[in-house]
């Protein structure tokens, strides 16, 4: 028997269902607490919580536990970590980057390492962000770690 479970995206208001693994729905939660469960043939509207793991079962929502850090050692770009194997691995000289895709044949560059980046009016802390992302705001990076991000003087300042 296949097990279908919702993975949380946004604590208590959106899930991703899967079913054995693989995504088949998503589910979001609006304000008067009824659900709405998308997929490619159409939306359902449930009326509570209580409906959903009657359908489901009582292990449907799952608890979000923080994922650990499983980064292998040959998953870098020049020296630098990535979250998947790197393909197509480029060092930019003149911004001093490591740069990758997730696949063979991606068109999508990402930077590898740990990256403070300057959104609007707050610095935020992102790892292996796209490098268009990196092209359009204020960046302080690549930090082989978060937590030599912290302790740079970089960091400092931005605050």
């Amino acid at each position: 028997m296949s097990e279908i479970i919702a993975t949380p995206l946004i604590d208590n208001t959106f899930w991703i269902i899967e079913e054995d693994g693989n995504r088949i729905a998503t589910l979001q939660r609006d304000e008067n607490d009824t659900f709405l469960i998308s997929n490619n043939n159409g939306d359902v509207l449930i009326k509570n919580e209580a409906d959903l793991t009657t359908q489901f079962g009582s292990n449907f929502f799952i608890k979000y536990t923080k994922p650990v850090n499983t980064i292998s050692e040959n998953n870098e770009c020049y020296g630098y970590p990535t979250g998947c194997k790197p393909y197509n691995q480029m060092y930019d000289v003149k911004r001093k980057l490591p740069v990758f895709t997730k696949s063979e044949k991606s068109k999508s560059v990402f930077c590898a390492g740990y990256y403070r980046i300057k959104f609007d009016y707050y610095w935020n802390i992102t790892f292996c962000p796209k490098r268009i992302t990196v092209d359009r705001y204020p960046t302080i990076g690549p930090f082989k770690t978060e937590a030599e991000l912290k302790l740079s003087r970089e960091y400092d300042r931005s605050n």
